[in-house]
């Protein structure tokens, strides 16, 4: 995702110069962020964007609004927002971390979101800023993702990412589910199989 392509696609939002000027203002006055970025749902709206999918008009806006700081006040002004923001307003945080010239300074939010019980906080922690969260805190987030239901689709990076440690993690969890009488999701079970665990659940199915 890139800021111009967030900007073509809200082209045409319902209030077009509240947003340009809402952009030109952070962009000299970041203090004024923190009032534009909540309003951004009211006066661009809520409503999902057909590109890029899984987007929303607020979501997209407030990205656009966080990439136009100046880059000293990137890090500390996305934090306070996220810290004060409602869901709508830290997943967008989550989702602009990345854009943001910002290194890993921000890795705490990911760990604050993928605490939580929100699994679109959790889902938006794990995009490609999640590439900054070392190895043990991104394998125990994935199987966040697979206790809580979210789609392993928003793991950025998984095939590259996923090692041995993660398939025993995931294998155990089989079984306990298999001795339960109860499934593991099939994005988990190919996940599995990729990384040359699936026998050893296939073996437990028959048993």
């Amino acid at each position: 995702m890139t800021p111009d392509r967030l900007r073509a696609a809200l082209r045409g939002v319902p209030d077009q110069r509240w947003l340009d000027a809402a952009l030109r203002r952070v962009a000299t006055e970041p203090a004024a962020v923190a009032r534009l970025f909540p309003a951004a749902a009211r006066r661009c709206g809520r409503g999902p964007l057909p590109d890029p999918p899984g987007w929303t008009v607020d979501e997209a806006a407030r990205v656009l609004l966080l990439t136009a700081l100046p880059a000293d006040h990137a890090a500390t002004t996305a934090e306070t927002l996220y810290r004060h923001g409602d869901a709508a307003e830290k997943r967008a945080v989550l989702r602009a971390l990345p854009l943001l010239p910002i290194g890993a300074a921000c890795v705490p939010l990911l760990h604050d979101a993928i605490r939580t019980n929100d699994t679109r906080l959790v889902a938006a922690a794990l995009g490609p800023y999640a590439r900054h969260l070392e190895q043990a805190a991104w394998r125990q987030a994935v199987l966040k993702c697979v206790f809580t239901g979210v789609p392993l689709a928003v793991v950025d990076d998984l095939g590259g990412r996923a090692d041995g440690e993660l398939a025993a993690m995931l294998a155990a969890l089989a079984a306990e589910r298999h001795a339960a009488g109860r499934t593991m999701p099939a994005d988990a079970t190919d996940l599995l199989d990729r990384l040359g665990a699936g026998s050893d659940l296939t073996t437990a199915r028959e048993a």
